[in-house]
């Protein structure tokens, strides 16, 4: 008998009704012996006849053997089904639920049927089991726990096979969320099945849930009984491109950037579509949404609180949606007094001093500006007000960023300035200069001379002795550049009210110490002709006067630096060119492919929140227009940026590095290259993480393609890539730069970029928004005012009241207010976030054990980073990031708590 439990995986011949004489059988040590084949699924067993046939009873057995096939054994097996309940139901969902308990016990019910892996000879068909149906639902129904588990019992005959598939309709009326199931039973063992999905009601989704189990197979070893639900799956993701989508439908297809503007609201909402070849662009998902009323070419809007589709998978799980609620709530408390004393004060609402944005950590939003009485009179509902006043006192005040923990005047220094740009929020845009004095690339036809205004005067009283060239050889000068992507809309920035910007340069030099010191900005303006002052330089201050004038200039750098950082390096990097990918993968690539099962869990939620970014922050009068400088120029900015700067091969950590002059090719390196700087704290934390995913993706890639020949034959895998190049990036698909995709070192490339960029690139990138930034004097992300020149009108009230006038130079209250919710939400993780080195239950997720025991050593590896990590904060000789008043590097450190941390690499671009 324990022979036949370790064969079966459990007891089902003492259970089952299907053998009257099982007991006589098992009494009988021949018949035993007998019987054993007639339980074994028919794989199994074959290998055991070859067994068997080195035995002296071969020829008996055999001989019975031959006529068994005629007459399978029918057996049970049972499937224990894991659904994830909500916490919180509104009043439709609660009556659903009744209802459904109710029909469920009259035959309105879950079924499932089992698909093997093996065709019925016969038939030509899939061998399938019986229907079952969901035991005690409406038992189970007002059970209060996350996660409930239903049984429903199969019958299945000896020669089933391997189960590779399960059927799942919905006789419900309302979706559920089914998180996995396990079949048990089969000589096999346990079979297991990650869904991780919501089942429609047959009603809205007529057709059967495809599931399949977690054995991964490549397109040319599927087995025969799975070919044709493969294929079918697939169609059913693609669609057929038209049509409206609705909330309930997995439908994952392409469109153009068509629906930022509303010109139904009037002319100053339009926007021009991005995507095309006139403005070249990324595609995001399809809704099928009709057009506006007055532009065929624009798509109507959805705006909050209704829901903007994508594929019913792609949603915010509760956790999350409660967290991303909770941060839209807070947004709303947080813009309501600052709003109101706008609209009823006559004064323009600047802040006056310093000491008002200390009071918005101290006070919460009252602010005590002294228009509380004014206030409270002419508030419609004063009480309400001060009611949530009093008990909200959590989400109206803002929390104190990092940034001013360690040193509240750390921001006013120039080495926490220059700091910034290698261990800050944006540490990407950073360059070494290789040419003194920098060119632009622009056509000086239209942008004017290219030639920069910096002279060596400029910058060799501040290189610790040496000479310009002597600096340059030695790799000892760095660039910020933001001169050409915004000069060519300066010009219409500056035209609009209350806006103001330059293009800007800022020269670093790297001191003996290892850190930078800021040593020249150029700000310039669009070309006027000859003899016009376009340009102008400044350098580190001698005086109070030229103090503040250089505080000035440094915040249009931060200003210009936000604008980059959100709009190309952020937005367009980490979340826009990674959609086409992700879309891709679900039209392309089976859940059964073992490349899509790698890249799961990268792809969680970013359809979501890039949809969200459409609705509420990159759209007309959003959020990144109202609070950054180029206002409703933010999205062409852009897509300026990606037709001139984008390439996926130099996306890669090592070849941006490179790319930008911070690192050159070493082999005798750990990475492969050796930093210019030698303590930059992203690029060295990067590498180890870079490294770790780099070894994970070579090890699991060479798991399932033994040969170059292997890539190239996988027609899923091809099909993906080309229509992420083709379709996805369409306006640019004909770049000589995309890489092949014909080799195993082609595939872990591609992959190991694809990771990094959602993991920690985006994490370096994101969640640092509000630990950096939610002090807006030190990183404005507007600006209100150009530098006061001589003879200027304003320049004796500047000179009267410097303190003022940089004030009146940054964000309005309003502004900064609304800038400071938004990225406090933005820098939040929420408690259900799956960190790098993580994966929610890593024996479902892949059938492959070897596989499975990879990824341990794969997370074993992360938390020795994370040690790394906290290790060199606590170096005192690397100043980048441990020292008085300095902020430890740890955006780059893997795991995080719930909340605003300045820490944590989520899997995915999932906020």
């Amino acid at each position: 008998m324990a022979g036949m439990k370790q064969i079966t995986g459990c007891s089902l011949i003492e259970r089952t009704s299907f053998l009257p004489s099982s007991r006589f059988l098992l009494n009988n040590h021949f018949n035993q012996q007998w019987f054993r084949p007639a339980v074994v699924p028919l794989r199994e067993r074959r290998v055991h006849l070859r067994k068997a046939a080195r035995t002296p009873v071969a020829a008996i057995s055999e001989k019975l053997v031959k006529v068994e096939p005629e007459k399978p054994v029918k057996f049970k097996v049972r499937a224990v089904v894991t659904v994830r309940k909500k916490n919180k139901e509104d009043f439709k969902e609660t009556i659903a639920r009744h209802l459904d308990s109710f029909t469920d016990m009259i035959g309105w019910n879950v079924v499932l049927q089992i698909v093997s892996t093996e065709v019925d000879p016969r038939t030509k068909r899939p061998k399938r089991s019986n229907e079952a149906v969901l035991k005690d639902w409406s038992k189970k129904s007002n059970l209060k726990a996350e996660r409930v588990n239903y049984i429903a019992e199969f019958t299945v005959d000896s020669n089933f096979g391997v189960p590779g598939a399960i059927l799942v309709s919905n006789k419900h009326q309302k979706e559920f969320f089914l998180e996995s199931i396990t079949i048990e039973g089969f000589a096999c063992g346990p079979v297991h099945f990650a869904c991780n999905s919501w089942v429609q009601s047959k009603k809205d989704h007529p057709g059967l849930r495809i599931f399949f189990s977690n054995k991964p197979y490549l397109p040319s070893e599927t087995p025969v009984g799975l070919k044709e639900l493969r294929e079918k799956e697939l169609r059913g993701l693609r669609g057929d491109g038209k049509g409206v989508r609705k909330l309930s439908d997995r439908i994952y297809d392409y469109d153009t950037y068509r629906d930022l503007g509303n010109p139904d609201k009037g002319i100053e909402f339009a926007r021009t579509t991005l995507g095309g070849q006139e403005i070249p662009y990324p595609r995001r998902c399809r809704t099928g949404r009709p057009p506006t009323d007055t532009d065929m070419n624009a798509e109507s809007r959805v705006e909050k609180p209704l829901p903007i589709y994508v594929p019913r998978d792609e949603a915010f799980e509760e956790s999350k949606q409660d967290t991303f609620a909770a941060g839209r709530l807070k947004a709303v408390l947080h813009n309501l007094i600052p709003s109101l004393i706008a609209s009823i004060s006559a004064e323009n609402p600047d802040f006056k001093g310093f000491s008002e944005v200390d009071s918005l950590y101290k006070e919460g939003l009252l602010l005590k500006l002294g228009l509380q009485d004014e206030l409270m009179k002419k508030l419609p509902l004063p009480k309400i007000v001060s009611k949530i006043q009093e008990s909200s006192q959590g989400l109206l005040r803002y929390d104190t960023p990092i940034i001013l923990s360690k040193d509240k005047f750390a921001w006013l220094r120039d080495d926490e300035f220059a700091r910034q740009a290698i261990a800050g929020i944006n540490p990407v845009s950073i360059q070494r200069l290789e040419v003194f004095p920098p060119i632009s690339k622009l056509d000086p036809e239209i942008y004017g001379p290219q030639e920069s205004a910096l002279t060596e005067e400029h910058i060799v009283g501040h290189l610790s002795g040496m000479s310009v060239q002597q600096a340059l050889a030695e790799n000892k000068l760095f660039m910020l550049d933001y001169h050409d992507i915004y000069l060519p809309f300066l010009d219409r920035i500056n035209s609009l009210d209350g806006r103001k910007a330059y293009g800007t340069r800022t020269i670093f030099f790297l001191t003996p110490l290892g850190t930078l010191k800021p040593i020249a900005v150029e700000l310039s303006l669009p070309y006027r002709g000859p003899g016009s002052p376009s340009k102008r330089v400044l350098t580190p201050p001698v005086d109070a006067t030229t103090n503040w004038l250089w505080q000035l200039a440094k915040a249009h750098v931060r200003s210009n630096d936000a604008g980059v950082h959100q709009l190309v390096n952020h937005w367009l990097r980490t979340h826009a060119c990674i959609e086409p990918f992700i879309l891709a993968a679900h039209r392309q690539l089976s859940a059964m492919h073992p490349i899509f099962k790698l890249l799961d869990p990268h792809m969680r939620y970013t359809l979501e929140i890039n949809a969200l970014a459409r609705q509420t922050l990159i759209s007309a009068g959003g959020v990144i227009e109202f609070c950054f400088t180029p206002g409703p120029y933010c999205m062409e900015i852009s897509a300026a940026a990606y037709r001139n700067l984008w390439r996926f091969d130099l996306e890669g950590l090592p070849a941006d590095l490179i790319r930008r002059g911070m690192a050159v090719p070493d082999p005798t390196q750990p990475h492969g290259l050796k930093l210019l700087i030698e303590d930059y704290p992203y690029a060295n934390d990067g590498l180890l993480i870079w490294s770790a995913i780099e070894t994970w993706v070579r090890t699991y890639v060479n798991r399932y393609y033994s040969d170059s020949s292997t890539i190239r034959t996988d027609t899923e895998l091809q099909a993906w890539y080309s229509e992420s190049i083709n379709v996805g990036h369409a306006d640019i698909r004909h770049e000589s730069w995309w890489p092949t995709l014909s080799t195993v070192e082609d595939l872990v490339s591609i992959l190991t970029t694809l990771i990094w960029l959602a993991s920690a690139q985006h994490a370096a990138l994101n969640f640092g928004q509000y630990p950096y930034g939610g002090y807006v004097p030190s990183r404005p992300p507007l600006m209100r005012r150009l530098l006061p020149q001589e003879g200027d009108p304003e320049y004796q009230n500047f000179l009267a009241d410097p303190q003022r006038f940089f004030l009146s130079a940054l964000p309005s209250l309003l502004q900064a207010t609304q800038f400071m919710a938004v990225v406090d939400t933005l820098s939040t993780h929420s408690p259900d976030e799956e960190y790098l080195g993580e994966r929610q239950h890593p024996s479902t997720w892949s059938g492959d054990a070897e596989i499975v025991e990879a990824f341990y050593g794969f997370s074993a590896e992360i938390r020795r980073i994370e040690k790394e990590i906290e290790k060199r904060n606590s170096d005192p000789t690397l100043r980048n990031r441990c020292g008085a008043g300095i902020l430890p590097y740890e955006l780059l450190a893997p795991s995080s708590e719930p909340g605003v941390t300045c820490r944590g690499v989520p899997n995915s671009v999932s906020i």
